[in-house]
């Protein structure tokens, strides 16, 4: 099976968890017999390609000159955005939009069909005018590549599944990570709702997270259920034995929220539920790595109850950093208000990390040794972080079964789902 991929990020270079579900995926694909194609806007060369073959989208010339491919790159609309658009998170607002439909306009083929796109590979202030030329550069890809199903993850690049299914007259196979409901609650960006919309409307099968975002896939977006399929995310078990072995400087317990500081994630609850702890026993430190929209307002109400001695900021982490927080972490709580699945305690439970996880989370239906509290419930949340830190017992029996459950959660089980997927939209194709 070969498989035109196209995503908006890729290790080392990630912002959050999409690059690497898309890492992992492609490695369990991998052992499976597909070969992957994998488009990105911006490659930087140092990307592992044991698995997969990258293709840089600014390397690519667009000269697509197929009549189809043309009428639907008149539907595109080329915007400038006033405010940063990052993975998951909606922007605090918009400052300017500038909006320019192609059929309103001479396109001169040389200009437009016959060049180079640079792009930046992050989610900044020109973010939708390149999710439309990622499109353009998709119909170019599409055209000279030989594949068998198209897979295009989240909604930056549902345009580009779309431009390559038109060209080529492959299935189309969209990937639902996030929905515009889980990064802003009510307060959706209709542009970024329309782009999902029609993306799922689009394809050929969709693939949702978790049952919780194919729920809403369904009954937010109004897509067909027969074709929306749950595949669960997955991680892949490493040894890491010099993590492990990290003196702590600390005596006290540390208590760990790792993630985007903004709506989705509750940052705020952590906060209370810190609060609360504190109340009973004062020595914990709490930690919150991260960075997003909210961070300032987080940080002023710690000062306001006055816990800024035993709670830290650290600001965004990646890579081994994440790997040494957790190694000094005694519990991890993830409190989200809506999480589609959320692979960080995963990644605690592989380094021995007992967790604590909202039900609103996608991985709540799949673990068995991770406590589970509603993701406002901070009484209940302060008594199983209190209960972790108190009671050995408890703990070690979290963190023995929590690792192995977390290391049978592979992405070669993952993707066996995800080639069926491929299999029945190739063959309904």
């Amino acid at each position: 099976m070969k498989v035109l991929m196209f995503g908006w990020e890729f290790p080392p270079h990630i912002t959050g968890g999409l690059g690497t579900a898309c890492y992992g995926m492609t490695k369990g694909l991998l052992k499976h017999g597909a070969e992957v194609l994998f488009v990105v806007p911006k490659a930087y060369g140092d990307e592992d390609q044991r698995a997969v073959r990258i293709v840089n989208a600014s390397e690519v010339t667009v000269d697509v000159r197929d009549t189809e491919f043309r009428e639907f790159a008149k539907t595109f609309t080329y915007m400038e955005v006033g405010s940063n658009l990052v993975p998951y998170l909606d922007p605090d607002e918009f400052e300017k939009m500038v909006q320019e439909t192609l059929s309103g306009k001479k396109i001169n083929l040389k200009s437009v069909y016959s060049k180079k796109y640079t792009f930046s590979g992050k989610y900044g202030t020109n973010l939708m005018e390149e999710v439309s030329r990622f499109a353009l550069v998709a119909g170019s890809v599409a055209a000279q590549y030989d594949f068998d199903v198209i897979h295009a993850h989240d909604w930056h690049t549902y345009y580009a599944g779309i431009a390559a299914k038109k060209v080529s007259g492959k299935p189309l196979v969209v990937h639902m990570h996030a929905t515009e409901f889980d990064r802003t609650g009510e307060n959706v960006n209709t542009l970024v709702y329309e782009i999902e919309k029609s993306g799922m409307m689009a394809a050929d099968r969709v693939i949702a997270v978790s049952n919780l975002t194919r729920k809403t896939v369904i009954d937010r977006y109004g897509i067909n259920p027969e074709k929306v399929f749950t595949v669960h995310n997955a991680i892949e078990p490493v040894e890491k034995s010099e993590i492990f072995g990290i003196k702590r400087a600390l005596k006290e317990k540390v208590v760990t929220f790792l993630g985007r500081i903004t709506f989705q994630k509750g940052p705020e609850y952590f906060i209370e539920t810190a609060y609360k702890v504190l109340q009973k026993d004062r020595n914990v430190r709490f930690v919150m790595a991260g960075s997003g929209d909210m961070l300032n307002k987080m940080i002023r109400r710690v000062a306001q109850l006055k816990i800024a001695d035993r709670f830290h900021f650290t600001g965004f982490l990646q890579g081994e950093a994440v790997d040494r927080m957790f190694a000094l972490s005694d519990v991890f709580v993830m409190p989200s208000v809506s999480e589609p699945f959320g692979l960080v305690p995963l990644e605690a439970m592989r380094t021995n990390v007992p967790v604590i996880v909202s039900k609103q989370s996608g991985v709540a239906e799949i673990l068995k040794h991770a406590i589970k509290v509603d993701f406002w419930d901070v009484d209940g949340t302060a008594d199983a972080i209190y209960g972790l830190l108190h009671y050995r017992a408890l703990s070690e029996t979290f963190k023995k079964y929590g690792k192995d459950e977390v290391d049978s959660l592979k992405w070669e089980f993952a993707a066996v789902k995800i080639m069926d997927v491929y299999k029945d939209a190739v063959g309904k194709a």
